[in-house]
């Protein structure tokens, strides 16, 4: 009789933990290449304790039973809004957001995590509503979640993280068995609330932000510089790319945030086309596992987990590459497993060791 210990290993879906490990390593390999180019004194090493915390949590997760975490899906969307309200008043602000924590000397941003306690609050309600969801009343409760963290991020103000909530929140509700009748109605609707905000709630930054993205020629020097140094990076990288340590753009420091927004735009120059292949595939590996997990669970709480959890890491992946090519405006979200930092990298460590529990779901 096998040890159950080493029987849930063996349940673990490894291609899965093996397609996170690979993006780790390819996030500690491209900080190291920067750092020892005189970058940021010491991220490598920050980095590589994110690293080892994650690999931990995600393997204490997967012991955590996702129908416990489901059922106290509420419980967690409550400790989330008091998150999001306590970082407004207490946190201290980077790049004009006020979405961080400073704990022990280090930034934690809490939106990272509260973007998993909403695919669980999420998966929650349609599980409970899977064969009424189709209605006026249940789709409005739904927009009620929704909207409690919305305004909340929006007042940090964090234009990204709000988008890949409204991302992830329409792939469930697509997913879930609405009418394409009322999710047209629901884009109409959101198409006028983002008029609406443009008008009368943008700042002057973001709306320069989202100009420069759709003409960056218009401030090539300031608001568009990032956007073109990062596209100069991209193309500049051929097929095998410079090698690692030995990009022009990135080495140099003509490309900013490079650890973080732009690393995409690194690993193009240092690895080129070769190296943003394997990253893709990487991703496409991950898609498929969950997916495949979707297509086979006949548990209405695991299948939108993996659902959720699998949108908001293609929404976040999709808004990262787009700023890097120029196709998307520049918004702070970082590349899934692969940009420096803490909070995102635990918080999808999270995701994928309870993507592991509800995978054994059969």
């Amino acid at each position: 009789m096998q040890h159950p210990r080493l029987e849930h290993l063996r349940q673990n879906d490894w291609w899965l933990n093996g397609a996170v490990l690979l993006f780790m390593i390819f996030s500690l390999a491209i900080i190291f290449s920067l750092e020892s180019a005189g970058g940021e004194p010491g991220r490598f090493l920050k980095q590589l304790i994110f690293v080892l915390l994650g690999i931990i949590l995600l393997w204490l997760t997967t012991y955590i039973n996702y129908r416990k975490v489901v059922n106290y899906g509420y419980v967690l969307y409550i400790i989330g809004i008091l998150v999001l309200v306590a970082v407004l008043l207490f946190g201290v602000t980077i790049h004009g957001t006020t979405g961080w924590f400073q704990l022990a000397g280090m930034s934690v941003q809490p939106v990272e995590f509260v973007k998993i306690i909403f695919v669980v609050v999420l998966a929650r309600f349609l599980g409970d509503h899977a064969h009424r969801v189709n209605n006026w009343k249940v789709v409005a409760k739904i927009l009620g979640l929704l909207a409690g963290y919305i305004v909340l991020v929006l007042l940090q103000p964090d234009l990204g993280s709000a988008g890949v909530l409204v991302a992830t929140g329409g792939i469930m509700l697509f997913c879930s068995s609405v009418s394409l009748k009322k999710i047209a109605v629901l884009v109409a609707v959101g198409a006028v609330l983002a008029i609406l905000a443009w008008l009368f709630y943008f700042s002057n930054y973001q709306r320069d932000r989202i100009l420069t993205f759709i003409q960056p020629e218009r401030d090539p020097l300031v608001s568009g510089y990032n956007v073109k140094q990062a596209v100069i990076s991209v193309g500049s990288g051929q097929l095998f790319g410079r090698g690692l340590g030995l990009g022009t753009q990135t080495q140099l420091k003509f490309l900013p945030e490079r650890e973080t927004d732009f690393i995409f735009a690194v690993i193009a120059e240092e690895l080129g086309f070769v190296g943003v292949v394997v990253i893709l595939a990487l991703y496409v590996a991950v898609y498929l596992r969950l997916l495949k997990g979707v297509k086979r669970s006949r548990d209405d709480y695991a299948r939108f987990l993996l659902i959720g959890f699998a949108g908001m890491l293609f929404t976040q992946m999709f808004i990262n590459l787009g700023m890097n090519l120029g196709i998307m405006p520049v918004t702070g979200i970082p590349l899934p497993f692969v940009s420096a930092g803490g909070s995102s990298l635990l918080a999808l460590c999270t995701g994928i060791g309870l993507m592991q529990n509800s995978l054994r779901e059969r």
